[in-house]
């Protein structure tokens, strides 16, 4: 055979090798029945047995509470869940978001009790494609800001025009409350805190391949990225946290912790460069990737009673 021959032979393997790491790459991460919790929690590297009991303690305080099972209906005609635990005469609420591949009930247990001694009710969501909720691909803020304003929806129904509103997430979390930003939003939300938030799907992906897996991102994000557009309708950059924010009018609080690399520090200062409205930021030393609450509760806990003390 002519050396073109084996040339085209070469390029075609090569090309299908690639299409089939794409699409071996998309469902592990784009789609709920692939997406494993032990997977994401061995890529962050949090050493979480260490807090076991301090977030057991917690959780027991949180489920001795009542609370109610809330659903809403996403715009795409999804059914999302989240749990709802009230307080006091409901005025002040903190809408939360989870991290990929975990669910309301377990990324808040810990935090829970420092806003219901605020007089803040809780509602503790799981986003599209976790948890309770429908929907098959993951939103990763992307499609998830928009059910935001679903749940603000709800939380103005039921609290009254009078409600304050917090919104506050944690990693694919902190990236939706991010994105959420640039939205317009109803005047009752008064602040938004994100803890460990991307940039994009994309950006992220691509430092856990160079750092994690050493491969290039070439031709596995893009791929994912055209898969992606097709199936569950977004680009994974077509919504980048750090664009978002240079719309927004809310306050905002960025927290992160410098030893993260899952979701780099760096993202936390490029998005926190961009924020138009008024911004506070708190770099929690030696923290992984959603350690910081736990790392350092003190400064955690000063820099939200500071941060909502401004608003």
């Amino acid at each position: 055979m002519k050396k073109r021959g084996w040339a085209a032979i070469m390029l075609g393997a090569a090309a299908a090798a690639g299409i089939g790491e794409s699409v071996y790459f998309y469902r592990r991460t784009m789609k709920r029945n692939k997406a494993k919790t032990e997977r994401t929690m061995k890529m962050a590297g949090t050493d979480w047995s260490q807090y076991f009991d301090f977030i057991e303690e917690r959780k027991e305080r949180l489920l001795a509470r009542p609370n109610v099972e809330v659903y809403v209906q996403t715009n795409d005609d999804l059914k999302l869940h989240g749990t709802y635990f009230p307080q006091g005469d409901e005025k002040k609420v903190v809408l939360c978001f989870h991290g990929y591949t975990s669910e309301g009930m377990k990324d808040y247990l810990a935090l829970s009790d420092y806003y219901l001694k605020k007089g803040y009710g809780l509602l503790l969501v799981d986003e599209r494609a976790h948890g309770e909720s429908e929907g098959e691909y993951i939103g990763f803020g992307c499609l998830d800001r928009q059910d935001a304003l679903c749940w603000i929806d709800w939380i103005i129904e039921r609290c009254g025009e009078d409600v304050e509103i917090l919104m506050h997430g944690t990693s694919m979390g902190g990236a939706t409350v991010l994105m959420a930003s640039g939205l317009t939003l109803p005047p009752q939300v008064k602040g938004i805190v994100s803890d460990c938030g991307f940039t994009s799907p994309k950006e992220v992906f691509t430092h856990v391949m160079h750092s994690m897996y050493h491969l290039p991102a070439f031709p596995v994000i893009p791929a994912a990225d055209v898969i992606n557009k097709r199936l569950a309708g977004y680009g994974m950059d077509e919504c980048n946290a750090a664009r978002e924010v240079r719309k927004a009018t809310v306050p905002i609080l960025m927290i992160h912790g410098d030893a993260d690399t899952f979701v780099p520090v760096s993202m936390c200062e490029e998005i926190y460069e961009n924020i138009a409205s008024p911004k506070q930021k708190l770099i929690v030393e030696g923290a992984a990737h959603a350690e910081s609450y736990y790392k350092d509760t003190e400064s955690y806990e000063q820099a939200l009673d500071q941060f909502i003390a401004s608003l």
